[in-house]
């Protein structure tokens, strides 16, 4: 199993021209479709269930495959000391009771998955981290192990519990006691079981190519498993095909998620191997593209960017999912389905939101973000999104995470202060952008991207055009963002606000004329800022770092009113000096 050669996709060059992206006009599920998922969760409950899910359970497992992805030492280490240390929320292992969790929904996730059994593993040695893996599976086994329920049978989570079992069987299947073993094995077998009836009607994207995952794994590490290997990765091509755009993207837009979908996917990878199997052709080539769309999304620091609720999730983890995937490759410049463009030159990086946001069936969390950017010079951030709404715990309350989705926490214009894209009090998509019209060059003095969205078309009878040029060079990104009439009656007089949120510690001096700025950035270099047609102000703002704790910075505005016959603002990011 060795390194595959680099790959140089066509996208890797540039698509020059137009092209109008649009997404589909239903913004959720239908209330048909809501009902029936409610029935089929209901279901769960029910004896019948029960019945489905009884069978003979393994003696053992074919085989123990390695886990590829490192786990976060701090976390073991308080797993360690007895303490579940997650995103700022604590819990004494002592007082873990699975059947009152009162707990964020992301740290549920990471219960209900075992992603904590990788921190364990990583922390210590077998010794020390067995007695720890051991009592927090008695205690889930003894609430979850023969009962169906929501959310710790989520068909996401019982595929990661599979995989995640199955590569730490030695933590968790080594003690003596007959029983307990008997019952780790049959919760196993049950979780198959589960996804066998029910892979299909995980959320399309990311839960559904995970379920369908953890079947084929399933398949491949329970004995007699060939029919269920055979079953499973006929789903599993399905799940795989209508998940990830062509160009390698997830349908949810999310790089987090695509992320997280990758290190599943090189897990995977280790299953096949360690039966001395190549991976599944069709996942192989999903790896293939998805690999340099996600190598697209990171910055020079060489951590991600903050698109569609995810933050700057670290260069580590980024580092070790690629090489687990045996890809290697360049990053995707131009990802037209997925909607991110990406222009680099000299140190600088510069990514654009340039497409809808993902429709509310595809993605929950997703933000108002069309025609957002941010820029970086080296390991240097400079304008940022503020990021992190789907990243939750103790240091972002809920009610803090939800306002990170909205249009004034993405560095690009809001029209009288509403979104881009309506986002509904239940948390789902609206009315908004469904439109982007795209017009990419590259020539020799640099890159240019022109997009439009019609987000503030039907409330205001506006089109919001951006244009970002980065020189040849990468010193200098100039943009021009105009509001330009659509032909229907609007008033005179409508408020905008241009945001560029600024990475933290980046220190602000005013020019004298009030139309520009210095931005002084730590360790790094000096750049200026200019800007015309409108007033430029400073605020507050913060930023979400990767491990989802909130930081304070500031961010540039520049405000002005809408007219009637259209207005446009200028503005240009250069560096001074060397």
């Amino acid at each position: 199993m060795t390194d595959r050669e680099p790959i140089e996709p066509d996208a890797d060059g540039i698509d020059e021209g137009k092209r109008l992206i649009r997404v589909g006009g239903d913004k959720g599920l239908s209330l048909t479709e809501r009902f029936a998922n409610q029935i089929h969760r209901f279901t769960w409950r029910t004896p019948l269930h029960a019945l489905r899910l009884r069978g003979r359970f393994p003696l053992k497992l074919v085989a123990v495959p390695e886990d590829p992805m490192p786990g976060d030492a701090r976390a073991g280490i308080a797993l360690l000391k007895g303490e579940i240390a997650w995103r700022g929320e604590t819990l004494p292992i002592a007082e873990l009771d699975f059947a009152k969790l009162k707990v964020s929904t992301p740290l549920m996730a990471y219960l209900h998955g075992f992603g904590w059994l990788r921190d364990l593993a990583t922390a210590g040695t077998r010794a020390a981290a067995v007695p720890v893996a051991e009592s927090i599976m008695r205690k889930w086994l003894a609430v979850h192990g023969d009962t169906v329920s929501d959310p710790a049978w989520h068909y996401d989570l019982c595929a990661r519990r599979i995989l995640l079992w199955s590569a730490h069987a030695p933590l968790i299947l080594s003690s003596g006691d007959l029983i307990y073993r008997s019952a780790v094995l049959n919760g196993l077998a049950r979780a198959a079981r589960h996804l066998d009836r029910g892979a299909d009607r995980a959320p399309p994207g990311a839960a559904r190519i995970a379920a369908w995952a953890g079947v084929v794994a399933a398949g491949l590490l329970i004995p007699g498993g060939q029919p269920r290997r055979a079953f499973g990765e006929t789903g599993f091509a399905r799940a795989l095909d209508s998940g990830f755009f062509g160009d390698g993207g997830l349908i949810s837009r999310s790089p987090a998620a695509l992320l997280e979908t990758i290190e599943l996917l090189a897990m995977l990878r280790q299953v096949y191997a360690c039966r001395r199997e190549r991976l599944f052709q069709p996942a192989q080539a999903a790896l293939d593209h998805a690999v340099p769309a996600l190598l697209g999304m990171l910055h020079g620091d060489g951590a991600m960017a903050s698109w569609q609720g995810g933050g700057p999730l670290g260069a580590e983890r980024v580092e070790a999912a690629v090489a687990a995937t045996g890809v290697r490759a360049r990053p995707l410049r131009q990802a037209r389905d997925w909607g991110y463009q990406r222009l680099a030159a000299g140190s600088s990086v510069v990514i654009m939101d340039a497409a809808p946001p993902p429709v509310s069936r595809l993605a929950t969390g997703g933000c108002a973000s069309t025609l957002a950017f941010e820029l970086s010079d080296g390991p240097h951030r400079i304008v940022v999104n503020c990021g992190g709404a789907g990243m939750g715990g103790g240091w972002l309350p809920q009610d803090l995470a939800e306002g990170l989705r909205t249009t004034a926490a993405h560095s690009t214009l809001i029209l009288n202060d509403h979104n881009s894209t309506a986002i509904h009090p239940d948390g789902s998509l609206g009315k908004g952008v469904s439109a982007v019209e795209l017009d990419r060059q590259e020539n020799d003095g640099g890159s240019r991207v022109e997009a439009s969205h019609d987000g503030y078309a039907r409330r205001f009878g506006l089109i919001h055009r951006r244009t970002l040029n980065l020189s040849a060079d990468g010193r200098e990104l100039t943009g021009a963002d105009a509001l330009e009439p659509t032909g229907r009656r609007h008033r005179d007089g409508v408020a905008f606000a241009l945001r560029f949120h600024l990475a933290p510690g980046i220190e602000i001096s005013a020019l004298a004329d009030g139309q520009g700025a210095l931005l002084r950035v730590p360790g790094g270099p000096v750049w200026q800022f200019r800007c015309t047609g409108g007033m430029l102000s400073t605020e507050e703002s913060l930023w979400v770092d990767g491990k989802a704790r909130p930081r304070g910075s500031r961010q540039l505005v520049i405000s002005g009113e809408a007219l009637a016959g259209g207005t446009a603002i200028g503005w240009v990011f250069k560096r001074a000096g060397q």
